[in-house]
């Protein structure tokens, strides 16, 4: 059984106008939530042998936080095109994988309509619903995988968690 973990980036600055969308930074808010994520994901035992991470700063910058929280060295691997990307393209790139257990880090809405269409059989409905009605910074989704990365499709993970900065407060 294999894992996939999905985080929408902590929430970014917009104090800046002159700075271009790749380059924001986190706002104080997401330099908290980060690090919280991080400790949930190790408090869970939900950890990954890569990370897919979109190569914007904040995305980075989220990475950077939840990691420093981990037990363990997770390597990662900064994907353009996981940079605004579409479902497909998240999909894609989540095709190419190697490794048992994976986050992926990435943006909105994409991120949210990957999860949405990825859900399967076997999904919690109620976790489905509260993601469709709304994936905030810092959410996590977790699904179980059956098959290799390499034959994923939309349709065939069973989606069982969601977690949002909010509900460990």
């Amino acid at each position: 059984m294999k894992h996939l973990l999905v985080l929408r980036h902590a929430k970014s600055s917009w104090d800046d106008p002159k700075l271009e969308d790749f380059d924001r930074p986190l706002a104080p808010r997401g330099l908290k939530t980060a690090p919280l994520m991080g400790r949930e994901l190790s408090r869970r035992g939900w950890l990954p042998d890569l990370a897919l991470v979109s190569p914007a700063l904040r995305t980075r910058d989220t990475w950077r936080l939840v990691a420093q929280e981990l037990p363990k060295h997770v390597p990662a691997e900064f994907a353009e095109e996981l940079y605004e990307a579409a479902p497909a393209a998240i999909l894609a790139r989540v095709r190419q994988a190697k490794a048992k257990s994976l986050i992926v880090i990435g943006h909105n809405p994409g991120l949210q309509n990957f999860a949405l269409r990825l859900a399967g059989a076997g999904s919690d409905a109620d976790v489905f619903k509260k993601i469709e009605a709304k994936f905030p910074t810092a959410a996590l989704v977790r699904f179980t995988v059956k098959d290799d990365w390499a034959n994923l499709d939309f349709g065939d993970a069973r989606l069982t968690h969601c977690v949002r900065p909010k509900d460990l407060g």
